[in-house]
C-alpha cells in the first residue's frame, strides 16, 4: 500500500517555514506505509511542477519555493513497476484541457485490459496507476465528469488525488482511507491517507492542538477545493473490489512486519543516545510505539523521568506534571 498526503493554503496567512516543515512531517510520517518511493507536486509560476525519488521520504528535502499554496504528495509501497526508474513513482504529470499531477494509494487489476480495449497511447511507465492518468486525458477535460469516468472505469482498491495548474485539488475516495480536516482559524486544509499519519504530522509541526473540523469522505466521494478553499462535490458508483480483502491481509502482514523492524532498529540505536535496551524494552511493552519512543530520545531527562515513573508506579502522578 501507499500513503497520499498534502495541503491547500487559501487565506495565506501560514508563514512559509511552517508550511515547509508541514510537507516533510506529514511525508515523513506517511512513510508508515511505503519506504521505496515519494514524491510532491506543486504549482510554479503557473506550471505543474513534480518533485520525486526513489528513496524513503525521511532522505529527501522537500523545498517547495516560497508561496506555495498547495502540496500534492505521495510515499511508495512498489506493487508494480520497478521504483528505481522514476517514472514509475508517484506523482504522473498529465494533461487534459489543464496541467494536472496525479496520485494513488491502493493497486488497479485491469490497466493492461483498459489500454487495449481504450487504444491508450504506449508509455514507459509500468505503474499500474498510470492508466488512470491516460483515461483522464483520453477525455479531454478535467472535471467531475472525467473523474466519475475514470473512477468507474477502473478495476482495483484506490483513492485517487489530483492537484490541477489553478492549485485546485480533487480527491477521488474509493474504498482505500483518507482523513481531511480543515483549519479554519488558519485557512488551511490538510490531508493524509490515515488518522495515525495526520496525527503524527501535526505533533511534529506543533499544530496538533489548533481546533480543527474533519471533512467527511466516503467511498464514492469526489471533493474538489479551490484556491479559495471553496468545496464542491460530486460523486461516483462505488464499487466493492472482491480482492481487496486478500490485499489488505497482505498489506497488514507488511505492516506488522514494518513495525517489528522498527522497534528492533530503535533497540539498535538506543544506546547511542545513552539509553538502555532494557527501558525501551519497557517502554513498548508499557504501550509507547516505536515512533514515540525515537522522539524521546533526543530528550534524555524526559525519558529517564518516564521509565523511572513506570517503575515506581508514578506514572499517572508523572502526566499530570508533564
Amino acid at each position: 500500500m501507499c500513503a497520499l498526503f498534502g495541503w491547500l493554503d487559501y487565506k495565506h496567512i501560514v508563514p512559509y517555514k511552517v508550511l515547509k516543515k508541514l510537507t516533510q512531517a506529514l511525508a515523513n510520517a506517511a512513510e508508515e506505509r511505503g519506504t521505496d518511493a515519494a514524491g510532491i507536486s506543486y504549482i510554479k509560476e503557473g506550471r505543474v511542477t513534480i518533485y520525486k525519488r526513489p528513496k524513503p521520504a525521511h532522505k529527501i528535502r522537500f523545498n517547495a519555493p516560497n508561496g506555495t499554496t498547495a502540496i500534492m504528495g505521495h510515499t511508495r509501497l512498489t506493487t508494480q513497476g520497478n521504483q528505481k526508474f522514476n517514472q514509475n513513482n508517484h506523482p504522473f504529470p498529465g494533461h487534459a484541457d489543464k496541467d494536472f499531477a496525479f496520485a494513488h494509494n491502493g493497486v488497479l487489476y485491469n490497466d493492461a485490459e483498459l489500454r487495449k480495449a481504450n487504444n491508450l497511447p504506449a508509455t514507459n511507465i509500468e505503474t499500474d496507476s498510470y492508466v488512470a492518468v491516460q483515461l483522464i486525458e483520453q477525455q479531454k477535460k478535467l472535471d467531475f465528469d472525467s473523474l466519475k469516468n475514470m473512477a468507474e472505469t477502473v478495476q482495483g482498491n484506490f483513492t485517487f488525488t489530483v492537484l490541477d495548474e489553478e492549485n485546485s485539488l480533487y480527491i477521488i475516495k474509493g474504498i482505500n482511507p483518507m482523513c481531511l480536516l480543515h483549519f479554519e482559524v488558519l485557512g488551511i486544509y490538510i490531508y493524509a491517507s490515515t488518522e495515525s499519519i495526520m496525527k503524527n504530522a501535526l505533533k511534529k509541526v506543533g499544530m496538533n492542538n489548533i481546533p480543527y473540523t474533519k471533512i467527511e469522505t466516503v467511498h464514492g466521494d469526489i471533493i474538489r477545493i479551490d484556491s479559495s478553499g471553496i468545496i464542491t462535490r460530486s460523486e461516483f458508483e462505488g464499487k466493492e473490489d472482491f480482492r481487496y480483502t486478500s490485499f489488505m491481509r497482505y498489506y497488514d502482514d507488511w505492516e506488522d512486519n514494518y513495525y517489528t523492524q522498527h522497534e528492533q532498529l530503535l533497540l539498535e540505536m538506543c544506546n547511542c543516545y545513552g539509553v538502555d535496551e532494557d527501558d525501551v524494552m519497557l517502554l513498548l511493552d508499557y504501550g509507547y510505539d516505536a515512533s514515540e519512543i525515537e522522539d524521546m530520545l533526543i530528550d534524555y531527562n524526559l525519558i529517564h523521568d518516564t521509565v523511572k515513573a513506570i517503575k515506581n508506579e508514578g506514572y499517572d502522578d508523572f502526566l499530570m506534571e508533564v
